[in-house]
């Protein structure tokens, strides 16, 4: 099994890098934040329980197994003899700009796929930082990683046939379908998913209804497993916001305009399941004001 370095150890850091461990890969999961890293850790231990509650297979190794497969660390350098990189840092371009052209330029090899798990960034925006644009790949994950069938697989326009192929293949290995799309900012599934998101917390905003008979409307009417406002919690409401500014900005179209519910839910620290508090209270931890 070759090794899979995956950066950031976020929500979706955390859930591709359990995916890949389960299956026997080597991992290295990177993060500037210590904290972050050992939080990663014994998330990735309660979840291999939980999500084999939904599915058998995903318990065919032990929480210590998959875990020794990962390596958590905060240097970047171990990614220099790594030959598939999965990016998930925030979505904020200024970061990525700093990680891609001031870090994977100079460490990743002319020959290593960078997949960058992004919401709504162009994958060509981002391919242009580096000197191989040819090698980066689109890999848009859906959260909770392990429990979901397919991956939103978005081509450059630089992206060599060679990437999309080794991008499917690995894909394939870890039980997962690629669907495959051009690139556009926000893709398929954030261009549309993010339109309801946002409605859903402007109809909340003007009272309309509460959170709850949104989602039941969403889940009992068209039938959908997660209403609009459980999915934003699940993402991370920063995220969400992080994710409408970059639509806003690459269309110039008022329908991606940001509730300022949402901005104001981030400055109160109510970011979703990952805080305790978002559209729902999840009694997991204290809410912090320390944006992820």
């Amino acid at each position: 099994m070759e090794t899979i370095g995956i950066i950031g150890a976020g929500v979706m850091g955390i859930g591709v890098a359990h995916n890949y461990a389960l299956e026997g890969y080597n991992v290295i999961l990177i993060d500037i934040d210590r904290k972050a890293l050992e939080e990663a850790e014994r998330q990735i231990h309660s979840n291999v329980r939980l999500y084999s509650m939904y599915n058998r297979e995903l318990g065919k190794s032990s929480p210590d197994e998959v875990l020794n497969n990962i390596t958590f660390t905060t240097d970047l350098e171990k990614l220099e003899n790594v030959t598939y990189v999965i990016e998930n840092i925030t979505e904020d371009w200024d970061k990525k700009k700093k990680l891609y052209s001031a870090a994977l330029y100079n460490i990743c090899s002319s020959t290593c796929i960078i997949a960058a798990n992004t919401s709504c960034i162009s994958i060509s925006k981002i391919a242009s930082l580096i000197q191989y644009p040819e090698n980066v790949i689109g890999t848009h994950y859906m959260n909770p990683v392990p429990l979901k069938p397919s991956v939103e697989v978005i081509k450059g326009y630089h992206t060599s046939e060679t990437t999309i192929k080794r991008t499917v293949e690995l894909l394939a290995s870890i039980n997962k379908k690629a669907i495959i799309i051009n690139d556009f900012p926000g893709f398929v599934s954030n261009r549309i998913s993010h339109l309801f998101m946002n409605e859903a917390a402007f109809v909340v905003q003007d009272q309309v209804a509460d959170p709850r008979a949104v989602d039941a409307i969403f889940k009992e009417c068209y039938g959908h497993k997660m209403g609009p406002l459980e999915t934003a919690d699940l993402i991370g409401i920063d995220t969400v916001v992080d994710s409408l500014d970059v639509l806003y900005e690459s269309f110039q179209d008022t329908k991606f305009r940001c509730c300022p519910l949402l901005r104001m839910m981030v400055d109160q620290g109510r970011l979703g399941k990952k805080s305790g508090e978002g559209f729902y209270n999840y009694s997991i931890k204290k809410v912090s004001n320390l944006r992820r």
